[in-house]
């Protein structure tokens, strides 16, 4: 009887854990980028004075794709940026 009660409880958490999956599934938008998209970056909290001021930054070119969701950029102007980005930290820019 135990082993029956066992069994049960692991078949309804295993569907709840499914359940929610599902949903935080539903929220999240997949982005990719390829090279030569424009992009907007996220601001540092250091160039956020007040609230008024933009949250985002650019448009920045994709010079490069790596592994994982990140990608190099560099300015219009040709300029590379030095640190990489993560797909978390980027949107589409469209004019």
């Amino acid at each position: 009887m135990i082993d029956e009660v066992k069994e049960a409880a692991k078949v309804t958490s295993e569907a709840i854990k499914m359940r929610v999956e599902s949903r935080f599934k539903t929220k999240v938008v997949p982005r990719s980028f390829i090279k030569s998209d424009l992009v907007l970056r996220r601001a540092h909290t250091l160039q956020i004075e007040d609230k008024l001021s933009p949250k985002w930054t650019g448009p920045f070119c994709i010079k490069q794709v790596l592994a994982n969701g990140a990608y190099t950029l560099e300015t219009l102007d040709g300029l590379e940026i030095p640190q990489t980005w993560n797909v978390v930290n980027l949107r589409f820019y469209f004019n």
